[in-house]
């Protein structure tokens, strides 16, 4: 599939796997491909978060999705159904955080012995890269570029979609601002 890719989708996938690397993480998750969009300036994608206003929120979508992982990757509908239930998410992750250490329940590595083998793809990225591709295939594109790992983003549920509806961008609005077809076929 990677064959498919343009260079600025495959330039994201390297930073996702940077940003993996970084974080200790010892998966590449959807929150890394994020990270990595968010890094590219001149492609497709940056230029349509550009053009939703995402352009100056950078370090704001950053710190949101920061303050997931401290929740352990739990989105604020995932933490408002809790609260529901009567769990206090916030109260739970200040108790693990003040008996382990801040960011203990974000799953990074962090104080252990660095992890220098190949990183596998969460499962998270990978359906993020197999949207990617019906993405492309719906909005009739030869490529898969990283327009369609943004869009892909904003399909699935999860912290990421979440984190940047927050912020303007969902499939809609970045469908509207791409134009080219709807890529409905792939919800």
């Amino acid at each position: 599939m990677f064959e498919r890719f343009t260079k600025d989708a495959r330039a994201v996938v390297q930073g996702a796997v940077e940003h993996a690397e970084e974080a200790r993480a010892q998966t590449v998750e959807a929150e890394h491909l994020l990270l990595a969009l968010l890094d590219r300036e001149g492609s497709r994608a940056s230029f349509a978060l550009a053009a939703l206003g995402v352009g100056e929120q950078r370090d704001a979508v950053r710190r949101a999705l920061r303050e997931a992982r401290r929740r352990a990757g739990l989105s604020q509908a995932d933490t408002e159904a809790l609260a529901g239930l009567g769990i206090d998410v916030g109260e739970i992750v200040a108790r693990v955080e003040e008996a382990h250490g801040v960011g203990a329940m974000s799953g990074d590595e962090k104080g252990r012995r660095r992890w220098s083998g190949h990183r596998g793809f969460g499962r998270g990225a990978k359906e993020i890269l197999e949207k990617a591709l019906r993405v492309a295939v719906a909005r009739r594109d030869r490529h898969i570029g990283d327009e369609h790992l943004l869009l892909a983003l904003t399909l699935r549920p999860g912290v990421p979609a979440e984190v940047l509806a927050d912020h303007g961008v969902t499939h809609e609005s970045l469908t509207r601002v791409l134009g080219e077809g709807t890529g409905e076929a792939c919800a």
